[in-house]
C-alpha cells in the first residue's frame, strides 16, 4: 500500500500520508489512486474538479461548504505549509460543532479527506502557501455557504496571533447558531 490512512477526532476526516520515495535526485509520491482511496479511504467517491489556490502568510479562506450540492475534498500543499480545518455541521451527527485540524505542508505531504457534510478553510503559516484539492461536486455559488472562522461555539484554535487577512464574504460569514447546517 503507497497510503497510511488515519481517521481523524472527527472519524470520517482522513488523515493520508503517501510513501515518498527520496534520494539525492529528489522525491517521487503518487498523490492520488481511485482504487487505494477506494479500498482505504472511502468506498464510491469520484472527482469532478481539481482546484489550486495560492495564498500568503495570515491569508484565511473558508470555513466554506455547499449547502446544496455539498463537496467532498481532498486537500493537500504543495508549496509552504497551512493550517487545515474541517468543521462538522450535520444536525444528526454526534460531533455536530466539532472541529479537527492538522498541518499540512509540501515537506510533509500530508492530505486529508473532508467528506461532505463539513465545512473547511485553511490559514497560510509560510511566507505564501499553494493549495491544491479535489472535489466530489462543482462549485455552485449561489449554494456556497461560510461559516465564521471565529465563532466562540465551535472554538477553532487557530495557530496565528494576528487577524487573518480573508476575502469579504468570508469576513460577513455566519455563526453556528445562524447558519444553515445539513440534517
Amino acid at each position: 500500500m503507497a497510503i497510511t490512512v488515519t481517521a481523524m477526532a472527527l472519524p470520517e476526516v482522513k488523515l493520508i500520508e503517501p510513501k515518498v520515495f527520496g534520494d539525492a535526485r529528489g522525491f517521487f509520491v503518487e498523490t492520488f489512486n481511485a482504487r487505494d482511496f477506494a479500498e482505504h479511504v472511502q468506498v464510491g467517491v469520484e472527482f469532478v474538479q481539481d482546484n489550486h489556490s495560492r495564498s500568503v502568510r495570515h491569508v484565511l479562506r473558508g470555513l466554506h461548504y455547499q449547502i446544496q450540492h455539498p463537496q467532498g475534498k481532498l486537500v493537500r500543499v504543495v508549496a509552504g505549509e497551512v493550517f487545515d480545518v474541517a468543521v462538522d455541521i450535520r444536525k444528526s451527527s454526534p460531533n455536530f460543532g466539532k472541529w479537527v485540524g492538522m498541518h499540512l505542508s509540501a515537506a510533509n505531504h500530508r492530505q486529508v479527506w473532508i467528506p461532505p457534510g463539513f465545512a473547511h478553510g485553511f490559514v497560510v503559516l509560510s511566507e505564501t502557501a499553494d493549495f491544491l484539492y479535489k472535489t466530489t461536486d462543482y462549485w455552485y455559488p449561489d449554494h456556497e455557504r461560510c461559516l465564521r472562522w471565529n465563532d466562540p461555539q465551535v472554538g477553532i484554535e487557530w495557530p496565528i496571533d494576528v487577524e487573518p487577512t480573508m476575502a469579504a464574504k468570508d469576513a460577513q460569514a455566519r455563526s453556528l447558531a445562524d447558519a444553515e447546517v445539513f440534517a
